[in-house]
């Protein structure tokens, strides 16, 4: 056998501990490891036993003073079955409700009717959409494995002919209680019944098509429509498409996760869609009237003299839908000049002769135009990042 731990330890106080921070601590570490709140936990009644025996002794002065002088070789043998604190009244509750709703928080410990009508869980799929139908909507087909409730017992689980029957050992409440004994006194203890495993009803003639669960398992194809100016990461909620409620109670929900293929021409920031567009070198110092795409198809748009690169431009209204609320995004037009290369002989005469026809003047002019563009660029980026319009 494993050597006991440390009252104190257990009980997570220090040596010095007043009776009221013994009793404070009791109360959250019963809380922590009592059965009844943790039935998946194997380990929770023998730690919930460990605490109630250090409690025990700590919350005696006799026993405290001999197992602070010798250990637990001092106080082995005195743990009584049910005294320790001479009943509830010595540690300050005046009976069994009162302790339970001052740990528990009231309820006596009850558990909720075992043929109450329950809803399905929820499950969760993912669908992958390109960019377009994210920003327009589309309808997708997804496909989900499904538990439906059986067609042939109707949910009871027992065969044709056949009904569930009442539990004879919890009578039909789906929990059994039992009486422990706590340095409080007398405790009860419920758990689920281990005949009819919390269920409160026993199927003596199992539904051979589902094998008395009550459903079975299926494929379904759900059509799912995706709103208009959805985006990368987004979850849709299909009520209803979950999986089946027991005992006639409602069916979970479908939650939908989309994911956004990237787009070749595009980016989106918010609800606006960034994209570049090559113009000549000519194209920037004189103007030109280009064609460039968009969501929309390809449009109109006039580059005018004198442009710079890195220069953005904005088409109002030709992004992204907002998906709660009316209106679109923007297009954004980042410009990037194209410097020619490979250039003959005759040409590189023409730019410098070009070249020197310039003053200062002209460099100037567009130099303050290239910190405008620039400036104003990456203001916007930073108003897109934050949400600003």
């Amino acid at each position: 056998m494993a050597d006991k731990r440390d009252y104190y330890e257990v009980l997570g106080v220090d040596k010095g501990a007043s009776e009221e921070e013994i009793k404070k601590a009791y109360k959250k570490m019963a809380k922590k490891y009592h059965p009844d709140l943790h039935p998946d936990d194997p380990d929770a009644a023998e730690k919930f036993k460990e605490v109630n025996e250090a409690a025990s002794v700590l919350s005696d002065s006799d026993k405290r003073s001999r197992y602070d002088q010798f250990g637990h070789a001092g106080v082995d043998g005195s743990m009584g079955g049910g005294g320790g604190f001479g009943g509830f009244e010595d540690f300050g509750f005046g009976g069994f409700s009162d302790i339970f709703d001052s740990i528990f928080g009231g309820g006596g410990g009850r558990k909720a009717d075992p043929n109450r009508p329950r809803r399905g869980e929820d499950i969760s799929a993912d669908i992958t959409i390109s960019f377009e139908e994210a920003a327009f909507g589309v309808e997708k087909d997804v496909t989900v494995n499904r538990r439906d409730e059986c067609s042939v017992c109707h949910g009871t689980g027992a065969a044709a002919g056949s009904t569930p029957k009442t539990c004879p050992t919890c009578h039909g409440t789906g929990q059994v209680r039992t009486v422990q004994n706590t340095p409080l006194g007398q405790m009860q203890s419920v758990r689920p019944c281990h005949q009819c495993h919390g269920e409160g009803t026993i199927i003596e003639q199992p539904c051979s098509a589902c094998n008395g669960n009550g459903f079975v398992r299926k494929k379904h194809t759900i059509k799912v429509s995706v709103p208009a100016g959805m985006a990368d990461g987004n979850t849709l909620r299909v009520s209803g498409e979950g999986h089946c409620g027991a005992k006639g109670g409602p069916s979970g929900d479908l939650y939908v996760q989309t994911f956004v293929r990237p787009h070749e021409l595009f980016e989106r920031v918010n609800d606006d869609v960034y994209a570049d567009e090559d113009i000549t070198y000519a194209q920037a110092a004189l103007g030109d009237q280009i064609r460039v795409p968009t969501l929309d198809g390809d449009v109109s748009f006039e580059i005018p003299s004198g442009t710079q690169n890195g220069a953005v431009f904005r088409l109002k209204g030709k992004g992204i839908p907002h998906l709660r609320g009316k209106g679109r995004g923007d297009h954004r037009i980042k410009v990037r000049v194209v410097i020619p290369s490979d250039l003959t002989e005759d040409q590189k005469d023409l730019l410098r002769a070009f070249d020197k026809t310039l003053s200062d003047k002209n460099y100037v002019k567009s130099a303050k135009k290239a910190e405008k563009s620039h400036k104003n660029f990456f203001d916007k980026m930073k108003d897109a990042f934050s949400g600003n319009r």
